[in-house]
């Protein structure tokens, strides 16, 4: 069918709705384009963490030789976030290598930065946290307040602080004797951020088939034996009245690298009781060869900015045989609830599919 224009009114009146149906798809791209982002939210990065205080994500990762901290209203932005070197160790002591997996927590008031270091060898990895005053964890000064250790003093990496009841606690991946074979998951009270105070009680192994990959070729030089069961990256997920630990098993340098998690069946609150954790019998977050996800683990978990949503921030390899070098890279994604009560994280999803920011 062919208008025919009679007016010059009529002419402009066209020309102005021209311009509102132009106008509406560029605002509609752009307000599109804004709202959804692709994994991974870095190029590289292993052990994600970030809290969400005050309008701002706070994330940080392992960098090795130092904290370095990120800031930012999305964490769908996080390339493009201002981020600062807030502490650098000294040379010479034995926190001074290895920087693994720090995690910051806002605790009374204060910054507290948690992470595993040693002096170059893997048998002296033990916990350390320094603390900031400051409002902002970017600004003021960093200050080390030392190590944190039950009495026995055995090898320790990945710590996390949780509160339960006005009750602070800590847990981490640790050796039950002074060599390695195994990691486990330990968990003890705190009588302040800094300080373990009591005993550390064991909560989880590795059992299953699926938490024991991890062959290794030996080597004296390095302290590696030949195989190493892992529990590690301990994380604690709050839901409603359920309390549930996420922890990754299998070694890093496999592709079966994944999360397995366990349930606090307890009735009268005692997290130090080993009995009253049940482990789920298979994996709860694993590898997807279908969507090029390999080794998916070591997460973290936040809120969104309205507090409605629940997302996992994890690393992962993007093809098979990375191991756990420099190509991990820090992805989210929103998961839900099943009836159960209990977390649903659903597969890893795959690089360059969009998904929407967190509300």
């Amino acid at each position: 069918m062919i208008i025919a224009l009679q007016t010059p009114s009529e002419k402009l009146f066209l020309v102005f709705i021209a311009f509102l149906f132009a106008s509406c798809s560029v605002f509609k791209g752009t307000q599109k384009a804004g709202q959804t982002f692709t994994n991974p939210l870095l190029p590289r990065g292993a052990d994600p963490w970030n809290i969400y205080k005050d309008g701002y994500y706070y994330y940080t990762q392992t960098m090795g030789n130092r904290i370095e901290i990120w800031k930012t209203k999305n964490i769908s932005e996080l390339s493009t976030a201002p981020h600062k070197t807030v502490w650098t160790p000294p040379k010479g002591t034995a926190w001074s290598r290895n920087l693994w997996a720090p995690e910051i927590h806002f605790i009374d008031n204060k910054w507290y930065a948690y992470f595993a270091a040693d002096d170059g060898r893997n048998v002296n990895h033990r916990l350390y946290v320094i603390e900031n005053s400051s409002k902002d964890p970017l600004e003021g000064e960093w200050t080390f307040k030392g190590k944190i250790s039950d009495s026995t003093n055995r090898w320790a990496i990945d710590g996390s602080v949780f509160e339960h009841k006005k009750q602070w606690y800590m847990t981490w991946a640790g050796w039950e004797a002074h060599k390695n074979g195994s990691q486990d998951i330990y968990i003890a009270r705190m009588s302040n951020p800094w300080t373990i105070d009591g005993p550390r009680v064991r909560i989880s192994a590795p059992t299953f088939d699926w938490e024991k990959y991890g062959d290794l070729i030996a080597d004296s030089a390095s302290d590696n034996p030949p195989h190493v069961d892992v529990n590690e990256g301990p994380e604690i997920l709050k839901h409603k009245d359920k309390l549930f630990l996420v922890y990754s098993a299998s070694a890093c340098w496999t592709d079966y690298y994944g999360l397995g998690m366990l349930t606090f069946t307890g009735k009268d609150d005692n997290l130090l009781d080993s009995a009253s954790w049940r482990k789920s019998p298979a994996s709860v977050f694993k590898q997807s060869s279908l969507n090029s996800v390999y080794a998916p683990g070591h997460n973290s978990f936040f809120k969104s900015p309205n507090g409605k949503e629940d997302w996992i921030l994890y690393h992962a390899n993007r093809a098979p045989n990375m191991g756990c070098g420099g190509n991990r890279s820090p992805r989210a994604q929103k998961f839900t609830w099943n009836k159960d009560g209990t977390p649903n994280f659903g597969e890893p999803v795959k690089e360059g599919v969009p998904l929407r920011v967190p509300q």
